[in-house]
């Protein structure tokens, strides 16, 4: 047959409803997967993807029950009558909680596990294994443990596991959720690569960049697939996008904005048609404009124009500070190395770095989680080492990059009435702590329910608000966006922004370019363990080599602008430079 004729897997009518669920989450769905075809599926949380993608390795119906109807085939083969095991080979499937599939005590026997349970000979295995790990970025770490590797690394892993088993069908759920620009592009450089073998994927994302890589967009909404077509084609459509959770390229936004009756091809098309209508003044203008974004994200500091390089005095005292900080988890690989960092209060600071640059590491010295083989964190102006950890978590709360780490009690309310019934207060002031925290972060309604059911958003915001019970003067967060589709990071960003416009001071750990161009006032770079920037977010963003030894990709508003002479923090900023009547 022809790669028309025969596609890698087909689903007819598939409709399924969880074991106790109300209402289908899949409905009457038809989609098919060409041979050596990558298809992106998006979509907001619960439209369904997830649900999608474990009917392709008969995860559902056999480990996750319910009532599964219509047909589903893999290359050429019913799945209907299969079992899991008998679709290891053919299907591979990267979970969303990719670190549930990580068990073993070293890189190399992860990704040799899999293979040896399909019996791949040994010499066969051992080239696999190498190829695999380089595709992914981590050649070398043949012998690491994967509890040492940063959660993007970790990331990788798992793909490069089932990248060894060459299954027929490659089903990637959120593969680049914990990933720096730089190893996202290096991931879809490895389904490019697949795919010129001749491998098939199904890659569910919320990250619409991926769109890029992908021969089909498929938009799903409610468990139906709504539009399925090229993704040159359904992705202006900007409206569309951000009712179904999906956020629109930077590029796609001018187009409608300005009434492009084309789309922009490239970004360097984009900047020609642009760059006739930006007024003769405007990079004076614009690069002297407070940055625009959402009411009180605190983004209005007349300090944001300071010399590149350079932090400006902060009215605030200091809460934290960090001074000449050394830690090690191997003697020839210093995670941080020689860090030293103010933060003052009022400061809303964006950590970033490429994987493994130390940003966690940091983060868990600042609040007491690690203690640093050299140097010393003060809190307040007094030695964290002297400190108890309730001591110190009531200035400086820690939220996990994976909120279900923290998360444990049988209801919304016991999470977030833990910390201060810990710390000895009265059940009335508990009470109303929580109740305040809880409609802070929008989940008024759902104290008495059980956390573990509550969406990823949900729990994201849970974590946050268990943390704020304590009031405390200083909140990190280990990206707080990871996972979520683009309403829900908005609505993160939001209430973090609401919160630091009432007087809570913010770090985040983000990769995401745009939040971090929308929010953060303060950007600090960490590479290889050292801090390779401290500064005002305007002067950060002029350094584009640093930032590419980052691995951070500058939002394409801001690309866009600054082949123009610009330095615009998003779209909204660009477009207030544009001369009226701007279509073409």
């Amino acid at each position: 047959m022809s790669r028309l004729e025969e596609p890698a897997a087909a689903l007819r009518g598939v409709t399924f409803t969880y074991r106790g669920a109300a209402r289908p989450a899949l409905c009457d769905v038809s989609l098919r997967i060409g041979q050596g075809e990558v298809v992106l599926v998006m979509g907001a949380s619960g439209a369904g993807k997830s649900t999608l993608a474990r009917c392709l390795n008969r995860t559902i119906p056999q480990f996750l029950p319910g009532i599964l109807s219509g047909s589903v085939v893999v290359a050429g083969h019913d799945v209907g009558a299969a079992t899991v095991a008998d679709l290891a080979g053919v299907v591979g499937l990267v979970s969303q909680d990719f670190e549930a599939q990580l068990f073993s005590t070293s890189v190399r026997h992860e990704v040799a596990f899999g293979m040896e349970q399909l019996g791949v000979p040994r010499p066969e295995m051992m080239r696999r294994l190498a190829a695999a790990l380089a595709l992914v970025g981590l050649a070398g770490f043949d012998r690491r443990d994967p509890v040492t590797l940063s959660g993007g690394e970790k990331q990788r892993l798992a793909i490069a596991a089932l990248l060894a088993q060459e299954p027929a069908l490659l089903v990637l759920d959120e593969p680049t959720t914990d990933l720096d620009p730089a190893g996202k592009r290096e991931v879809f450089a490895v389904l490019a690569t697949l795919r010129q073998r001749g491998a098939s994927v199904l890659l569910i994302e919320h990250e619409t960049g991926a769109a890029e890589y992908a021969d089909r967009l498929v938009l799903m909404q409610d468990g139906r697939v709504v539009a399925d077509g090229a993704p040159a084609v359904l992705l202006p459509d900007v409206a569309r996008l951000e009712r179904l959770g999906v956020r629109p390229l930077d590029g796609d936004r001018l187009g409608a904005a300005l009434g492009w009756r084309t789309r922009a091809a490239s970004l360097e098309d984009a900047v020609a048609r642009l760059r006739p209508l930006l007024p003769s003044a405007v990079s004076a203008s614009v690069e002297g404009a407070a940055p625009s974004a959402p009411v009180g994200c605190g983004l209005d500091d007349p300090t944001q124009q300071a010399p590149t390089g350079r932090r400006p005095p902060v009215a605030g005292e200091v809460l934290v500070r960090a001074d000449g900080l050394r830690h090690a988890y191997a003697p020839d690989r210093a995670a941080l190395d020689g860090v030293s960092l103010e933060i003052r209060r009022g400061d809303f600071v964006a950590l970033i770095g490429r994987n493994g640059s130390g940003k966690t590491t940091l983060a868990k010295c600042l609040n007491g989680l690690l203690v640093p083989q050299r140097g010393q964190v003060e809190v307040r102006g007094r030695p964290v080492c002297e400190l108890t950890l309730a001591a110190v978590a009531a200035d400086v709360g820690y939220v996990f990059q994976n909120p279900d780490q923290q998360i444990f009690a049988a209801s919304a309310y016991d999470e977030v009435a833990f910390a201060p019934r810990n710390a000895g207060l009265a059940e009335d002031e508990v009470a109303r702590r929580v109740q305040r925290v809880l409609a802070a972060v929008g989940l008024d309604d759902c104290g008495a329910g059980d956390p573990f059911l509550l969406g990823k958003g949900q729990r994201q915001r849970l974590a946050v608000a268990s943390l704020l019970a304590l009031e405390p003067a200083l909140l990190i967060l280990d990206e707080p966006t990871t996972g979520l589709d683009y309403a829900e990071q908005r609505r993160m960003m939001q209430r973090l922004a609401a919160l630091h416009a009432g007087g809570l001071t913010l770090i985040i750990i983000t990769h995401t370019p745009w939040v971090v161009a929308e929010y953060a006032q303060r950007g600090v770079v960490l590479s290889e363990g050292r801090v390779a920037f401290d500064g005002p977010l305007r002067a950060l963003f002029a350094e584009e080599a640093l930032l590419a030894s980052a691995h951070f990709r500058l939002p394409d508003a801001t690309r866009i602008g600054r082949a123009l002479g610009l330095t615009p923090l998003s779209v909204d900023e660009l477009l207030s430079s544009i001369s009226p009547g701007g279509a073409a």
